[in-house]
């Protein structure tokens, strides 16, 4: 080939690359900003909660939370008390009241002798005052790095962010969920947490030592100290703890939910922040719907990301002609991702049903394998259901041609979210 058709070719390709994903990025970012200056100065609207409900499982107990001022109650006070050890990490830690009251609770708990340990991601808090992220001595903090893949350009493992919240306190206590830590979560989004006790406090202690040694800070041939735990190797056989580690390429949580639903011959209730899986996971539910299943599937009307609202939309048709009902949570943020089956297996963690959750970031759930607590959460899932609003076939297929062009533009997208 000569050179004149080698840069011919070139910049054909370029021209292909850009009109499949230069145009539906910008479209993208421009609908991002629209809809940021339109949310302006709009108030919360209240939601319905249910009360901390607390079910033994096994040795332990499992405590589910549905709103996030009765969840960080029960978190600071588990600080408060700590007489050992604290293992805290969160995706997002806002420089507001509550993240205030978080930084001062941990640091009252390192000045008294309590060793602190905190992990956050560098890229979510990018927004935080870094006077905020100025932490006491006594405090072990370790900032996971906007940037982590250093020299590694093309190696796509270190990549991921940390998008897991997690809190263990001694041997006594774990929490795990999707809240981050902020003041709007205390009052105006709609997430889902648990609260464990028992030797399943132990595999989240793991989890966190796991992902602290992995990416302590290496600097001119020293490094941070890892961190060492002293746990049972008792397992409590009701509940596992997955965990995303794209370092080591695991991504168990995927097959976790793929295997539950290709089991489920009752109900599968899913309930996610952001709907944008693969075709596999899409085949999977449709199979399930198909064979009688009662399949629901949980999303906000409106998220934060309206750009993840209209990519999900693309999955919309096959999903209603295989016969998954699918509800969509009006006036505030649903951010919980949880599911049960058959009324005996259960999931709550920080993983959405998206790519980036399910093949991209460090992700934490916990599988439950307990009637009691899938009891509790399917009651939950009712309240969340009195507050949603159906989607029809019929509504569906009435939409305006605006509306699927711009579905069809942004779906080269999907790969990326």
């Amino acid at each position: 080939m000569t050179t004149a058709r080698l840069d011919q070719a070139l910049r054909l390709v370029r021209r292909v690359l850009l009109a499949t994903f230069g145009v539906p990025i910008l479209i993208g970012i421009a609908m991002s900003v629209v809809d940021s200056y339109r949310r302006r100065g709009k108030r919360p609207k209240p939601f319905p909660v249910t009360d901390p409900r607390t079910v033994s499982v096994g040795d332990g107990e499992i405590t589910t939370y549905t709103y996030g001022r009765d969840l960080y109650a029960d978190m600071l006070a588990a600080i408060e008390g700590a007489q050992r050890q604290v293992l805290f990490e969160t995706y997002i830690w806002k420089g507001d009241r509550v993240g205030e009251r978080f930084k001062s609770a941990l640091a009252a708990a390192a000045d008294r002798g309590v060793e602190v340990y905190c992990i956050y991601d560098g890229f979510a808090n990018l927004v935080v005052s870094p006077r905020f992220k100025r932490f006491p001595a006594g405090m072990k903090v370790l900032r996971y790095p906007v940037y982590g893949a250093g020299w590694r350009f093309f190696d796509i493992r270190r990549y991921g962010r940390d998008h897991r919240k997690i809190l263990v306190v001694d041997d006594t206590v774990g929490f795990v969920g999707g809240y981050n830590i902020g003041s709007a979560y205390e009052t105006e989004w709609r997430d889902t947490h648990v609260r464990i006790t028992g030797p399943a406090v132990w595999d989240l202690k793991r989890a966190f030592a796991d992902f602290w040694n992995l990416n302590r800070r290496r600097r001119f041939g020293t490094s941070e100290r890892p961190l060492l735990l002293e746990t049972a190797s008792t397992w409590e056989p009701r509940i596992r703890v997955q965990r995303n580690v794209p370092r080591l390429w695991m991504f168990p949580i995927r097959g976790m939910y793929i295997e539950a639903i290709n089991r489920a011959s009752r109900n599968v209730w899913l309930t996610t922040a952001y709907f944008i899986p693969d075709q596999d996971f899409v085949d999977a539910i449709r199979s399930a719907a198909r064979r009688g299943v009662d399949v629901r599937l949980l999303v906000p009307l409106k998220s934060n990301h309206i750009v993840a609202d209209w990519i999900s939309r693309g999955y919309v048709a096959q999903l209603l002609e295989a016969g998954v009902r699918i509800f969509r949570y009006k006036d505030a943020m649903v951010h919980a991702k949880t599911s049960t089956v058959d009324g005996t297996w259960s999931t709550v963690g920080t993983a959405n049903i998206d790519r980036l959750s399910l093949q991209g970031n460090y992700e934490i759930n916990v599988e439950v394998i307990d009637e009691s607590l899938a009891k509790a959460l399917e009651e939950v899932w009712h309240v969340d259901e009195s507050h949603s609003i159906e989607l029809g076939r019929g509504e569906w297929e009435a939409r305006d041609l605006h509306r699927r062009f711009t579905e069809l533009v942004l779906r080269p997208l999907r790969p990326l979210l």
